[in-house]
C-alpha cells in the first residue's frame, strides 16, 4: 500500500545548472541559480515569498501552466496530466520546482511539475520556455505511471525550439533523483547523428525561509535578467566558435507532448 502524503514543508534549492555540449563544437559552462519547491496548493510559504503579487520574491500562476504570461497554474497542470491518462484520484500532491522571480524580474528556460502519490514520484511536467516567449511542455512518466526511481531514464522525442544552435531533431532522456536532502534533474538531448548535450540541475534541499529569500536576493539580483543575459553571452560564445545559427520555427500546436 502506498504511505500517505506527509505534510509538505516549501524548500529552497540553492542550485548549480551545467550544460556540455559535445561534437564538433565543443562547449560547456555552469553557474549558481535559485529555486523554490513548493505545494501551491498549501498556505505554508514565507512571507517574503508573495504570490500573485508584487514582492521581494514572487510567484506568479499566469508564468506557469499554459502560454507564457497567460498560464493557469496548478489547475493547468492538473488537466493536463488527466489528458494524458493520470486521474486526479492517481496523485495526491502537485508541487511546482521553479526559479521565483526577485524585485518583479523572472526568466524561466525550465520548471517542473511533480505529481507524486504518497512519497512516490509519479509524473513529470518539464515545462520548457525559450527566449522568443515560446513554451512547450514535455511528459516524464512511464506507460503505467509506474514510480519514477532515481535511475530510470524518460525519454521524449524533441519538438520544440530551444537554442538557435540546436536543431529541432532527436530526443530528450531525463533522469529524476528527487531525495529529501538533495535533488539532481539530468536531462541528455541526442541528436540524430549522435552529437550529445547534456544539462544538469543539482543542489542541497533546505527549508525555505525569509532569510533564505533574502540571501538570494542579495546573492543573484534581478535573477530573470541575469539568466536571459548569461543565455545570450553563451549564445555569442557560441557563435564566435562557429555554431550554426536556425531559424526559429513556429512552435509546436499541441501544449504538451
Amino acid at each position: 500500500m502506498t504511505a500517505p502524503a506527509r505534510a509538505f514543508r516549501p524548500d529552497h534549492i540553492r542550485g548549480t545548472t551545467v550544460h556540455a555540449r559535445g561534437g564538433t563544437i565543443r562547449h560547456s559552462f555552469g553557474y549558481g541559480v535559485d529555486y523554490v519547491l513548493l505545494d501551491l496548493d498549501s498556505p505554508e510559504r514565507p512571507r517574503l515569498l508573495a504570490r500573485n503579487r508584487a514582492g521581494l520574491a514572487t510567484i506568479h500562476d499566469h508564468q506557469h501552466g499554459g502560454p507564457v504570461g497567460k498560464g493557469e497554474g496548478a489547475a493547468w497542470a492538473r488537466r493536463a496530466l488527466a489528458r494524458q491518462g493520470l486521474a486526479p484520484e492517481r496523485y495526491d500532491r502537485l508541487l511546482l520546482l521553479t526559479q521565483p522571480g526577485f524585485f518583479g524580474a523572472r526568466f524561466n528556460p525550465v520548471s517542473f511539475w511533480l505529481a507524486y502519490r504518497g512519497e512516490e514520484l509519479r509524473a513529470v511536467i518539464a515545462e520548457v520556455t525559450n527566449t522568443f516567449g515560446d513554451r512547450h511542455s514535455y511528459l516524464c512518466a512511464h506507460p503505467d505511471f509506474a514510480p519514477i526511481r532515481p535511475e530510470d531514464r524518460l525519454d521524449a522525442a524533441k519538438v520544440f525550439h530551444v537554442s538557435p544552435f540546436r536543431e529541432i531533431d532527436g530526443a530528450y532522456s531525463f533522469n529524476f533523483h528527487i531525495a529529501e536532502e538533495r535533488i539532481a534533474i539530468r536531462i541528455r538531448h541526442v541528436q540524430t547523428g549522435g552529437e550529445a548535450l547534456y544539462a544538469t540541475l543539482t543542489g542541497p534541499r533546505r527549508p525555505l525561509t525569509n532569510r533564505r529569500l533574502l540571501g538570494a536576493a542579495l546573492r543573484r539580483p534581478f535573477g530573470g535578467v541575469r539568466v536571459l543575459a548569461l543565455i545570450y553571452w553563451q549564445a555569442l560564445r557560441l557563435r564566435l566558435k562557429g555554431a550554426r545559427y536556425h531559424i526559429r520555427p513556429a512552435p509546436p500546436p499541441e501544449e504538451i507532448s
